[in-house]
């Protein structure tokens, strides 16, 4: 991939990192002041933005798509960088639902007046400046872009080199709509020509970067998480399972399974290992109705019994802790709700689980000792997601015991402070 970075040296991409954050933060200033209706007007005007401009959106998407392919880029994640016109009607979607939702600045958590006349308020405030890294994920720029808006954050974005180009078109469209409704553009800026160093740099910003939020495989957030010093909040990869437990019937078992496997798989709420009851009464149809949509499955000894003549391979070791982002899954027999519950806590990344099950005990048990962001009865995994849990849209899945953990929307990117009303107490 060629690169187009700036050739500088690692002093002055620091110097240019620390301009873009005080920049960034002088913005947070009149975002945390803006009333409701004023973001709300902003978000729809960059909706509008988007709409207008399709034409220079997709071409600036595809000469990221065509570079791609031909630096070898996986088909997993050339879906994730493509943007098409339904991609960007569900971009607008969002930030019109954005625009509907309570602004969560100034709402009062908890008040009361103390036995000395003390009166207190923990209120939600901005983070103030959040930074980002991220890869190949286009869609990333307008979401946290949009729920930064709402909370009253400004934001620094790392899109990668990959979706270079989509993103230098979408923070130019993004800037161009704050402007029109007198925002400060630099509530929204990229840092995609300042390199890898330009990464290196805000993960080091300390002190003028509020939080580090990185999204994306495996290697980019650990790599995130074990460099920087700005705190970060952690979004996990999705080792998601499901299990289908012995009461599933077919018809429940079959669209939900197939659905959270296939709908979408190059994202982090697929399904990725099947646990399946070794009574399963859908087991066998469930097995080849995922054979018959492409995907290929990678079993345990028991399980290529269940799926003998479909598209299978045998299971390693290294298969039940991976996330295939792709047309495959692994699958395990196990002998009971006990087994199943074990695997999952030696193998989850903490993202999503999900039981297929009509016994409610089993289902109420599920959900009790399952320790991940997010636990789901008898529906698809593919609805950990912003948009489909009513928060417009999210920064990311965060599989972290913080604050925020599951998707992340606007309430994620505040903070709290106390406000304290005295008539002239001191403390005796």
């Amino acid at each position: 991939m060629t690169d187009t970075t700036l050739d500088t040296s690692a002093t002055e991409v620091e110097a240019a990192i620390a301009a873009k954050a005080d920049r960034a933060r002088a913005a947070s200033r009149v975002l945390a002041q803006a009333n409701r209706d004023h973001k709300d007007r902003a978000l729809r005007a960059i909706g509008e933005t988007l709409d207008s401009n399709r034409a220079a959106i997709l071409e600036g998407n595809q000469k990221d798509l065509v570079r791609g392919e031909a630096n070898g880029t996986s088909q997993a994640l050339l879906d994730r960088l493509r943007l098409d016109d339904a991609r960007i009607d569900g971009l607008i979607s969002a930030l019109e639902d954005l625009a509907g939702l309570p602004d969560p600045v100034g709402e009062v958590l908890r008040g009361q007046t103390l036995p000395n006349g003390l009166r207190l308020r923990q209120v939600h405030v901005p983070l103030g400046v959040v930074g980002a890294i991220y890869e190949a994920r286009p869609n990333v720029t307008v979401d946290i872009a949009g729920i930064a808006l709402k909370s009253g954050n400004a934001v620094l974005l790392r899109g990668g080199s990959a979706a270079e180009e989509s993103n230098k078109v979408l923070i130019r469209l993004i800037r161009e709509a704050l402007e029109g409704v007198d925002l400060p553009a630099d509530a929204v800026q990229g840092i995609d020509e300042l390199g890898r160093p330009g990464a290196t740099a805000l993960m080091g910003a300390r002190g003028k970067v509020d939080v580090l939020v990185p999204r994306g495989g495996r290697s980019l957030i650990q790599a995130v998480v074990q460099n920087a010093s700005v705190p970060v909040i952690e979004t996990g990869e999705g080792n998601v399972h499901i299990f289908l437990d012995e009461s599933a019937p077919e018809d429940l078992a079959v669209p939900i399974v197939v659905n959270a496997k296939t709908h979408r798989t190059s994202v982090c709420n697929a399904a990725e290992t099947l646990l399946v009851h070794k009574d399963a009464v859908a087991a066998r149809e469930v097995l080849t109705k995922l054979s018959d949509a492409g995907v290929r499955l990678h079993v345990d000894e028991r399980a290529a019994e269940l799926a003998a003549g479909l598209n299978i391979v045998p299971a390693t070791a290294e298969d039940w802790g991976t996330e295939y982002l792709d047309m495959d899954i692994a699958v395990a027999v196990v002998d009971s709700l006990d087994d199943a519950l074990d695997h999952i806590r030696e193998y989850s990344s903490g993202h999503t689980e999900a039981i297929l099950t009509n016994d409610l005990s089993r289902s109420e048990r599920f959900v009790r000792e399952i320790d991940s962001a997010a636990v789901i009865v008898n529906a698809s995994t593919r609805f950990t997601d912003g948009g489909q849990l009513g928060l417009g849209a999210e920064v990311g899945i965060s599989t972290q015991k913080m604050h925020a953990r599951g998707p992340m929307g606007l309430r994620e990117l505040t903070t709290t402070k106390w406000i304290i009303q005295g008539d002239g107490q001191i403390r005796p």
